[in-house]
C-alpha cells in the first residue's frame, strides 16, 4: 500500500497544464488576449473622430515681441489666411503704446470639414519702451484671468456640458535677430511666463543673418536657456513615452526656429509659392533649406497641438488650481 502513494502523487500534477491550453476568450482572461472574430471595437475611433467633428477644435495662440518683428504676418502664414489684424488702420501713423496692450482676434477655419476656432492674441507695445520694468505683467495677468475663467465655470453646481476654453495654448516668442546673446528683457520674460504656460521662441526675420550667423545664434540661445534652467515647450520633464522623447528631443535640438513670414506668393519654377523677394532671389517660406518654418508649423499645428492643449489643462491650469483652491481654504 505504502508502495502506491508516490504513483498517486505523480498522477495529480498533469492535469494542470490543461487549464494552461485552453483558448482565451475576450470576456475572461487579461488585456491583449486573441479573439475568435470580429467584433467592431476600432469603430470606436471612427465614432470619436465624427463627435469630433461636430464639435470642433478650439485653440489659442499669443504671440509676443517687438514692433516691426513680423508678428502679424508670421501668423497669417501659419494659418495661411488673414487671422491676425494690426495695431492701426492701413495709412495711419501707427502709435506705440504707452503700456502692453492685449487684442484678442478670433476666427472659424475649416479644412476637409473640421472646424478649429482660433483666437490670436496680439501684444502691441511689449519691449517698445525705453523703460520695460514689469512689462510682463500685463501678460501674466491676462494669463491667469483665463484659468480663472474656466475655473469659476467649472466648479458651478449646475455646469455647462462643454465648457469655453479661452486658455492661451502657445505663447510664441519673437527674439529680435541681433546675433548675439538674449537681452535680459528676453531672459526674464521666459523665466516667469514658462511657468504658467508653453512658451516656443522663435528667431523673428531669421533671413537678415547668414546661415552661420544663424547657427551661432542658436547655440547662444539654447546656451542662455540652459543657463537660466528656462524650461520651453517642449519640455523634457514631461516626455513620458520613449518614441515622444525621441521626437522631441531632434524638435529641441532646433530650438529656437529660424522663421520667415511672408504674405504674398511668387512664381518659382512655374510654381506657386509663399515667400519673400530680394535682389538676391526669392526666400521661400515652406522650403526647410531657405528658413525653419515648416518645423514651427508642424509643431504647432500637425503633431503637437492636442498635447499643447493636454499640458495647458494638466500641468499649468491644474497648478493654477490647486492653489487657487488652496487660497480659498485658508482660514
Amino acid at each position: 500500500g505504502s508502495s502506491l502513494e508516490p504513483e498517486e502523487r505523480s498522477m495529480e500534477p498533469p492535469a494542470a497544464p490543461e487549464e494552461e491550453e485552453m483558448p482565451l476568450t475576450a470576456a475572461s482572461g487579461p488585456a491583449g488576449c486573441q479573439l475568435f472574430g470580429y467584433v467592431g471595437i476600432e469603430a470606436v475611433l471612427d465614432q470619436m473622430k465624427i463627435k469630433t467633428m461636430k464639435t470642433g477644435f478650439e485653440f489659442n495662440i499669443m504671440v509676443v515681441g517687438q514692433s516691426g518683428l513680423g508678428k502679424s504676418t508670421m501668423v497669417n502664414t501659419l494659418f495661411k489666411s488673414k487671422v491676425s489684424r494690426k495695431a492701426s488702420q492701413p495709412g495711419q501713423e501707427e502709435r506705440i503704446p504707452k503700456t502692453v496692450q492685449l487684442h484678442s482676434v478670433t476666427h472659424v477655419i475649416e479644412e476637409k470639414g473640421v472646424k478649429m476656432k482660433l483666437t490670436v492674441t496680439d501684444t502691441p507695445g511689449f519691449g517698445d519702451q525705453i523703460n520695460n520694468e514689469n512689462c510682463w505683467d500685463p501678460i501674466i495677468k491676462y494669463i491667469n484671468e483665463q484659468y480663472e475663467r474656466y475655473l469659476r465655470e467649472e466648479i458651478l453646481i449646475t455646469r455647462k456640458r462643454k465648457i469655453p476654453d479661452t486658455r492661451v495654448h502657445g505663447c510664441v516668442y519673437f527674439v529680435p535677430p541681433t546675433g548675439h546673446w538674449l537681452r535680459p528683457l528676453d531672459l526674464e520674460f521666459m523665466r516667469r511666463l514658462s511657468k504658467i504656460v508653453n512658451v516656443v521662441p522663435v528667431i523673428a526675420k531669421a533671413d537678415t543673418l547668414t546661415l552661420e550667423e544663424r547657427a551661432e545664434f542658436k547655440q547662444r540661445i539654447q546656451e542662455d536657456l540652459k543657463t537660466h534652467a528656462i524650461s520651453v515647450y517642449p519640455q523634457e520633464d514631461f516626455d513620458q513615452d520613449p518614441d515622444d522623447r525621441v521626437l522631441n528631443d531632434r524638435i529641441r535640438e532646433k530650438i529656437p526656429f529660424a522663421v520667415v513670414g511672408a504674405d504674398q506668393e511668387h512664381q518659382v519654377n512655374g510654381k506657386r509659392v509663399l515667400g519673400r523677394k530680394t535682389k538676391w532671389g526669392i526666400i521661400e517660406v515652406e522650403n526647410p533649406a531657405h528658413c525653419e518654418f515648416p518645423l514651427l508649423r508642424d509643431l504647432l499645428i500637425r503633431s503637437h497641438l492636442q498635447d499643447l492643449k493636454d499640458i495647458t489643462h494638466n500641468v499649468h491650469y491644474e497648478s493654477y488650481r490647486v492653489r487657487r483652491l488652496n487660497e480659498s481654504n485658508r482660514p
